[in-house]
C-alpha cells in the first residue's frame, strides 16, 4: 500500500445554539459549521500492526496515544469490518488541543477517511459514519469536512452552500474541557433552554451568492457556549477585544466550547493585517489568518 495522507481541517462553528438536555444526556444542538485552510495532517502507511506516531509542533499537547481519537476512530471501524487493511498513523500535529476547533476530531476523521481509502469504502458508506458517531460528537461532521448545519448530539448533518469568508483563528493557549462548559449550562436530562422551548431553525440562504445575506444569518445564531465558556477561562474576553479591535472585522465569536476565537474579515488583507497586529501583542497566542468555506 502506498503512503497515503489527509488534510485534518479545523471546524468552527459559525453559531452553536443549544437547545437543551436529552434524556440520554447528550444536549441538543444546531450549529452551522464551516471548516478552515489550517489543518493537521495524517499520513496512513502499510504495517502489520495499527500505530500511531505524532510529529509536529503541537506534538506534545496530544498526551496519552493510547487514548488518541485516531487510534480509537480505526478501531470502531474495524469492529464493524473484519479484515480491516490497518497500518501505520503519522499525524503532523498543527492546531490546539481542546480548543473548540475540532482537532482531535478532525484527525479521527481524516483516519477514517484514510481507511476507506485503503480499503476501497465508498465515503458514504453507512460502516464509516457509524464509527465516527462511535468515536465522537463532532467526528461526523468533520467526516464531511466542509459547510453543513449540525443538529442533534452532531449526528445529523445537512450540508451548505457556504461562501468563503476570510477570517482570523486566535487561541490564548489554554485548554478548555468541552465537558466543563456543558455542565456549566446546568441543564438537567430532558430540560429545554429558551431556545429549545420556542426552535425554529435557522433560516440560511439557499446558494452562496449573497455574503450579506449569510453575515446577517450567522449574526441571528450566536453561540450559546460563550457565556459559560468565558466563566471557566476569562482569558476568552480578551481574545474576543483582540478581535474587535482589528479593522476590516465583519464579526467575531468563540467557536464550539472555546477557547479559539475567531473573525471574519472583509477580504484577506485585513485578516493578515490583524495577525501582524494581535501576534505583534500577543506573541504566546496563536494567530492564523485562514479562509473558512
Amino acid at each position: 500500500m502506498p503512503a497515503l495522507s489527509e488534510r485534518a481541517r479545523a471546524k468552527v462553528n459559525l453559531t452553536l445554539a443549544v437547545l437543551g438536555r436529552r434524556a440520554d444526556g447528550y444536549h441538543e444542538l444546531e450549529s452551522l459549521v464551516a471548516f478552515a485552510d489550517c489543518a493537521d495532517t495524517l499520513t496512513l502507511t502499510a504495517s502489520d500492526s495499527l500505530t500511531l506516531d505524532v510529529t509536529g509542533p503541537r506534538a506534545a499537547e496530544c498526551g496519552d496515544l493510547g487514548d488518541n481519537l485516531v487510534l480509537k476512530a480505526a478501531r470502531a471501524l474495524g469492529e464493524t469490518i473484519p479484515g480491516l487493511t490497518m497500518g501505520a498513523f503519522t499525524l503532523d500535529k498543527h492546531l490546539p488541543a481542546a480548543a473548540g476547533i475540532g482537532g482531535g476530531s478532525a484527525d479521527a476523521a481524516a483516519a477514517l477517511r484514510l481507511l476507506a481509502r485503503a480499503n476501497h469504502l465508498s465515503l458514504d458508506d453507512p460502516r464509516l459514519a457509524a464509527a465516527a458517531r462511535a468515536t465522537g460528537a463532532d467526528v461526523p461532521v468533520c467526516l464531511l469536512s466542509s459547510a453543513c448545519v449540525m443538529e442533534g448530539a452532531g449526528e445529523d448533518i445537512s450540508p451548505v452552500a457556504l461562501p468563503k469568508f476570510p477570517a482570523v483563528l486566535v487561541n490564548p493557549g489554554v485548554p478548555v474541557a468541552t465537558r466543563d462548559v456543558f455542565a456549566a449550562l446546568r441543564l438537567k436530562p430532558g430540560e429545554k433552554t429558551w431556545r429549545g422551548r420556542d426552535y425554529v431553525p435557522m433560516d440560511l440562504p439557499s446558494t452562496a451568492d449573497s455574503i450579506p445575506e449569510w453575515l446577517l444569518a450567522i449574526k441571528a445564531g450566536g453561540n450559546d457556549l460563550e457565556t459559560p465558556a468565558t466563566w471557566i477561562q476569562p482569558v476568552i474576553n480578551d481574545v474576543l477585544a483582540a478581535l474587535l479591535r482589528s479593522d476590516g472585522r465583519r464579526l467575531v465569536r468563540m467557536s464550539g466550547s472555546g477557547a479559539t476565537c475567531f473573525g471574519l474579515f472583509v477580504d484577506a488583507a485585513a485578516a493578515q493585517a490583524a495577525v501582524r497586529e494581535i501576534r505583534a501583542k500577543e506573541p504566546r497566542w496563536w494567530v492564523e489568518a485562514t479562509t473558512l468555506s
